[in-house]
């Protein structure tokens, strides 16, 4: 298993990048803030893989500005647990708070629930519901 962790955006968070060396399919968690897409896609260029997921932990802006350019750049679904669907709406909020310019916004894809699975060529990831990090997760 391919996994590479990526310092990302204004907030500096944690992005990690998992693909599988046989099926090349990659998945994303916590793109940021949006301001290194490029650096994202730059890794699963170099690893050669497909991206077949982006996962969103938690919906604040520095893990999920980037999500809208990353499924634009690659068409790979976003999933987010729901109970986390008033926070991402609120993303004009969170950029101001900040000082920052809001990202764009997608459709997420997928809701996640606790103990839900995705696969990544045979490793199969689950779901871990953690509440209290933010309102709704």
């Amino acid at each position: 298993m391919i996994h590479e962790i990526l310092t990302v955006g204004a907030l500096q968070c944690n992005c990690s990048i998992f693909g599988d060396e046989t099926t090349r399919e990659g998945i994303v968690i916590d793109p940021g803030d949006g301001d290194d897409v490029d650096r994202v896609l730059s890794v699963l260029a170099k690893r050669g893989l497909k991206l077949k997921a982006i996962v969103i932990t938690h919906a604040h802006i520095d893990h999920i500005g980037g999500a809208a350019k990353l499924k634009a750049a690659t068409s790979a679904p976003v999933y987010m647990n729901a109970a986390d669907q008033e926070l991402y709406d609120a993303m004009d909020m969170q950029a101001g708070w900040l000082g920052m310019r809001p990202p764009e916004i997608t459709d997420i894809d997928v809701d996640t629930r606790d103990g839900d699975t995705l696969k990544c060529g045979e490793t199969e990831m689950q779901f871990i519901h953690t509440p209290g990090h933010t309102q709704g997760s």
